[in-house]
C-alpha cells in the first residue's frame, strides 16, 4: 500500500514526536551549531595562518565582499547559516571592515528563497503576478538597503563604530581577558578538544580545512533543522501571530515578523510563508511588507547565539559583526520604511516588475538567475 503524502511529508512526522524529544532535539542541534563556529573559527585561523594577507586581499574589496555574502547565501538558501558562518571567521581572524559587506550580501541572497517559491503559482497568471509582487518586495527593499548603507559604510564606518559601541555596553562591568569564565565554551570545549586532537595529526593547513569543512557541514545541517523543529513546535504560535498582525498597522507587523522569524530562526521561511497567502489573494503584497521586514531583524537573533561561541582575543569582534548585522537591519527598516518617499519604492518596483513576468513567465526565471548568479558572478570576474 503506498504511504499518504501527509504522512511522508517530514514536517508530520516531526509534530507526530512527543514536544519534549523535540525539544531536547533542539538542544542537541544549537549544542551543534554553537560547536560549529568554534570549529570554523579555529579551523579559518589555522588554516590562513600563513596565507591570511592574499585572502583578505582577494575579499578586500567592499564590493566583493558583498558578492561573496550574497552567492553563499544564494547556494545556501539561508542568510542565518551565512551570518553564523561570517561570525565564525570573524573569530577566526578575518578583519571586521571585510565581514560587514559580508553580512549585507547576504541579506540579499536570502531573497531567492521566497522569490523561487512564488515560482509555484506559475500555472494561474493572477496567482503568479500577485505572488512574484509578494516576494520581490523583499528582493527591492534589501537591494534599496545596501545601495544606501555600503557606500555610507565605505566612507564613515558607522556601522563598525557603531557596533563597537554597542560591544561595550554589552560588556561593561563583566571581565574581557582571556580567563574570564566562558559558560558556552565550557558546554562545547570538549567536543572541540577532541576534534583538533583528531585533527592535529595533519599538517597545518589540512588541519585547518579539515575544521572547517566539518564545522560547514555541521552549522549547515544544524541550522536547517532548527528550523524544521522550531516551524514545528511554533507553527500554530506563529501563525496566529501572523494573522493577528497582519490588521494591526505598521509596526505590529514589523514587530510580528520579528518574533515569528525568532520563533522559526529562518527569514526565509516567514517570508515564504507570505507568498501563497498574496498568491492565493487572502492578503495583499502590502499588507505583507511591513511583516517581511521584521523578518530581517529576526534573523539577527542566530549570529549573536553563534557570537557567544566564541572565546579569546576575537570574542569581542565575533560580537560586534553579529550586532552589525543587528544594526544594518534595523537602520534599514527605520531608513526605507520610515520615510515616506522610500518605503514606496520596493512595493511599487515590485509590483511593475510583477506584471511584466506575469505576461512573460520565462523573465520571472531570467530575474532570478540574473540577479542571483549571473550578475554576481560576472563582478567576481571584473574584479578578480
Amino acid at each position: 500500500m503506498k504511504p499518504s503524502t501527509q504522512s511522508a511529508d517530514p514536517m508530520n512526522r516531526l509534530q507526530a514526536w512527543p514536544k519534549p524529544i523535540r525539544w531536547s532535539i533542539l538542544v542537541l542541534l544549537i549544542f551543534a551549531m554553537l560547536t560549529a563556529v568554534s570549529l570554523i573559527g579555529g579551523g579559518f585561523k589555522t588554516a590562513t595562518e600563513d596565507h591570511a594577507r592574499t585572502l583578505f586581499e582577494f575579499a578586500g574589496n567592499p564590493f566583493m565582499g558583498l558578492i561573496i555574502g550574497m552567492v553563499a547565501t544564494a547556494l545556501i538558501q539561508s542568510s542565518s547559516t551565512v551570518s553564523s558562518i561570517i561570525v565564525a571567521m570573524v573569530a577566526g581572524g578575518l578583519p571586521i571592515h571585510i565581514a560587514i559587506p559580508m553580512m549585507m550580501g547576504a541579506n540579499i541572497g536570502t531573497s531567492i528563497t521566497n522569490t523561487i517559491v512564488s515560482l509555484g503559482h506559475i500555472k494561474d497568471k493572477q496567482e503568479f503576478q500577485r505572488a512574484f509582487n509578494a516576494a520581490t518586495i523583499h528582493d527591492f527593499f534589501n537591494i534599496f538597503a545596501v545601495v544606501i548603507f555600503l557606500p555610507l559604510e565605505i566612507m564613515f564606518g558607522f556601522l563598525e563604530y557603531l557596533s563597537a559601541a554597542l560591544v561595550g555596553l554589552f560588556t561593561l562591568g563583566s571581565s574581557a581577558d582571556v580567563g574570564s569564565f566562558n559558560p558556552v565554551k565550557f558546554v562545547t570545549g570538549p567536543a572541540v578538544d577532541a576534534v583538533k586532537l583528531l585533527s592535529s595529526q595533519f599538517p597545518q593547513l589540512y588541519d585547518g580545512l579539515f575544521r572547517i569543512v566539518l564545522g560547514l557541514t555541521l552549522i549547515i545541517l544544524s541550522i536547517t533543522w532548527m528550523g524544521k523543529i522550531m516551524k514545528s513546535l511554533m507553527v500554530g504560535r506563529a501563525r496566529d501571530i501572523l494573522e493577528k498582525s497582519l490588521g494591526g498597522g505598521s509596526v505590529a507587523g514589523i514587530a510580528s515578523g520579528t518574533v515569528v522569524t525568532v520563533l522559526v530562526q529562518s527569514s526565509s521561511t516567514t517570508t515564504s510563508l507570505m507568498v501563497p497567502l498574496v498568491g492565493n489573494g487572502i492578503v495583499t503584497a502590502r499588507a505583507i511588507y511591513p511583516f517581511t521586514l521584521g523578518a530581517n531583524i529576526g534573523t539577527c537573533i542566530t549570529a549573536i547565539i553563534a557570537a557567544l561561541a566564541v572565546d579569546g582575543p576575537n570574542a569581542g569582534l565575533a560580537l560586534q559583526i553579529a550586532f552589525v548585522h543587528f544594526c544594518y537591519n534595523v537602520l534599514a527598516v527605520v531608513t526605507i520604511y520610515g520615510i515616506a518617499f522610500l518605503r514606496e519604492w520596493p512595493p511599487n518596483l515590485s509590483y511593475q516588475l510583477s506584471l511584466k513576468v506575469a505576461e512573460q513567465k520565462m523573465y520571472g526565471v531570467a530575474y532570478i538567475v540574473g540577479v542571483f548568479f549571473v550578475v554576481p558572478l560576472a563582478v567576481i570576474l571584473l574584479l578578480s
